[in-house]
């Protein structure tokens, strides 16, 4: 596993650099995180050792386990990047160093609460619907700037910017416009909510790139197909 994942590490920042490149960008303007939703403890330790220190979960239940088995690791830093209940909002707190999830003022009181509480400051994303879908997660695009002013006045929250998901695409470049449309809402926040712009994924994370993207959420291309569930 850990030759594959190192193999599978090297491939992606490689093509982080070009894609950084062929736009007139330092590699090192972007962060990789390691999706590792379902994949074992043992794999996030793999990508560890080949210099991955950030790393995405979608379930606070799931990332509990895994931080219990890799305390001995120095540098984890740990992004919820699924969507959260407002119940779960203390869980989250402690588990979390960034939530990228923050969709409505409600879950933002809820940690922001749970953060005071914890006497911590809380890195957050606002996650904006790309897909127009009632369905998708998200708060709708005409409403993000709203939201972020709401949630930068909250007390231990640290509202860094925003992140989204292009709708399924026959190809990479199909989410190109979807992702202008969020360095759009991006780059019309102030300057310090202006410091993350997480888009894109295995599968469309150069075209990301190309539009501005921060922070790539990377999983099969760095972990393989993922396990199916118990």
């Amino acid at each position: 596993m850990q030759i594959t994942i190192i193999e599978h590490i090297l491939s992606v920042r490689e093509r982080i650099a070009v894609a950084a490149g062929r736009a007139g960008r330092s590699p090192e303007e972007i962060t990789l995180v390691g999706v590792s939703k379902r994949h074992p403890a043992e794999a996030v330790r793999a990508a560890w050792e080949a210099g991955v220190r950030e790393f995405g979960e979608n379930y606070v239940q799931e990332a509990r386990e895994k931080r219990a088995a890799l305390e001995d690791l120095v540098g984890l830093r740990w992004h919820l990047i699924g969507g959260l209940q407002s119940n779960k909002a203390r869980l989250a707190v402690s588990l979390f160093d960034t939530v990228q999830t923050v969709d409505r003022l409600s879950l933002a009181q809820a940690l922001s609460l749970e953060a005071e509480r914890n006497q911590k400051e809380l890195s957050v994303l606002v996650e904006v619907n790309l897909t127009g879908s009632a369905i998708r997660a998200g708060v709708a695009e005409s409403e993000t700037q709203a939201l972020c002013e709401q949630v930068a006045a909250l007390p231990c929250l640290r509202l860094k910017g925003l992140m989204g998901m292009a709708p399924l695409c026959e190809n990479a470049e199909g989410a190109r416009p979807h992702f202008s449309r969020l360095r759009d809402l991006f780059e019309a926040l102030p300057g310090e909510n202006r410091q993350v712009l997480s888009m894109g994924m295995s599968g469309d994370f150069e075209a990301a790139i190309a539009e501005g993207a921060t922070l790539v959420r990377i999983g099969t291309a760095l972990f393989g197909e993922r396990p199916p569930r118990n």
